[in-house]
């Protein structure tokens, strides 16, 4: 899959994946929301949110991208922190942090002049605010990253569990999250897809232009507390009868786990292959010949 960053300046590129993911979103018109922007980066993203009338908070796992300036973290017996939105009248609860790695409450890049509040944290360590907070979150080429060991530490799928855990737990009923990704693999989409839904989640992925090399993007749409249709993706003309999104429910997944179940033993393909495999170790005389009795299965009384 063609990264967008080798193909067009990140600006353009980051706008436009925003802009998409806001789509996917399905935002009330007329009144601005919260939302949540995991993996912000430098801010690029909230730029494009700020534009559409919303208010934002976003957090990312690098101190170099959200910029150089940033307080010490916040020291306090009480169980939540209360922190400032967006230079207004708009307060939202920050839970403690989880484990031993304190989150960091960073100022906005003073060369990007962003009008969001940003955040140190790592997504693998979960979502710490307080339940019901977002009216919506979106990630753009972040969500991929949770699957790394870049320590020993580190389990992707308790870091998984963890993130999505607390994310559904931070978002209003009924809200969505979009996360823009790209897997390293159909295994990968299909790990991090099962680890939401068994957080609660419903939903599936979205696929823009499935055909096309460059411009196919992938797209987790989650669903917290009711159960929603997943979006279309977008196609060209010519691509208007492929199947752009998949929903993952439970009857799809015990259907897959009965497609991929093994053949069961001792059924006549498996006795024909067993005896395929040892003429060929023993020689063809050291077993039997086939029949039209090989493999069939006895009458319970006789």
């Amino acid at each position: 899959m063609s990264r967008p960053e080798y193909t067009a300046p990140p600006e353009i590129i980051q706008r436009e994946l925003t802009e998409r993911c806001l789509e996917l979103l399905n935002l009330p018109d007329g009144s601005p929301s919260l939302i949540l922007d995991v993996g912000c980066g430098s801010g690029l993203s909230g730029e494009a949110i700020s534009n559409k009338g919303h208010f934002w908070i976003g957090f990312d796992i690098s101190h170099d991208m959200l910029g150089e300036g940033y307080c010490n973290a916040i020291e306090s017996e009480f169980k939540f922190h209360l922190i400032k939105v967006n230079r207004n009248n708009f307060y939202v609860f920050l839970k403690p942090p989880y484990g031993n790695e304190k989150p960091v409450i960073v100022e906005v890049a003073e060369e990007r002049d962003c009008e969001g509040d940003l955040l140190l944290q790592d997504m693998g360590h979960g979502v710490p605010f307080q339940p019901g907070t977002f009216d919506g979150v979106i990630s753009v080429s972040a969500l991929q990253w949770i699957c790394n060991q870049d320590k020993s530490s580190h389990n992707p799928v308790k870091r998984m569990k963890r993130f999505f855990t607390t994310l559904y737990s931070s978002m209003a009923h009924g809200a969505r999250a979009v996360f823009q990704f790209y897997p390293d693999g159909p295994e990968q989409m299909q790990l991090i897809t099962q680890q939401a839904m068994k957080c609660g989640f419903t939903g599936g992925i979205v696929i823009d232009y499935p055909n096309s090399t460059r411009a196919k993007k992938i797209f987790l749409c989650l669903f917290a507390g009711v159960v929603g249709n997943v979006p279309k993706g977008k196609a060209d003309v010519s691509e208007s009868t492929n199947q752009t999104s998949a929903a993952f429910t439970r009857a799809d997944r015990r259907q897959q786990a009965r497609r991929n179940k093994r053949t069961s033993v001792k059924s006549k393909d498996w006795i024909i292959k067993k005896k395929e495999s040892r003429r060929k170790k023993l020689g063809q005389d050291s077993v039997k010949s086939d029949s039209k009795y090989t493999g069939r299965k006895r009458p319970t009384k006789f």
